[in-house]
């Protein structure tokens, strides 16, 4: 699979970053769209609105937040079918707003990408 990076969406963006694609489901604050350069928001990857907000960026809840998120991804999805072929054929950049680079659900979708389970969807 080729490489997948990840990418808070205030960084500037980089001729290194292959497809950039939006991978949470609230717009990030205070960037226009033309500035994101995305070539495509996908925000049903995205954890649910109610796993969000339970999580609340609370890292004490970060391993069982993960395998909540997991277990949604599992579920599979119309727009995560499109994630899964792009990450497969090309390089992609998993842009995300969170401020937190340790504990934010682009590293879980991430490695699920990257995972064996995810390529029997």
């Amino acid at each position: 699979m080729p490489e997948i990076l990840l990418k808070r969406a205030y960084e500037t963006p980089d001729a290194n970053d292959g497809t950039r694609i939006l991978v949470d489901r609230l717009w990030p604050r205070g960037i226009r769209k033309a500035d994101l350069k995305a070539s495509i928001w996908l925000k049903d990857v995205a954890p649910s609105t109610d796993l969000r907000k339970w999580f609340d960026h609370d890292s004490g809840k970060w391993i069982l937040f993960r395998e909540k998120y997991v277990a949604e991804l599992r579920s599979g999805s119309d727009e995560l079918n499109i994630l899964l072929s792009l990450a497969r054929s090309q390089k992609i950049t998993l842009l995300y707003a969170a401020h937190d680079e340790i504990h934010n659900h682009a590293l879980i979708l991430r490695d699920f990408l990257n995972s064996e389970t995810a390529s029997i969807y």
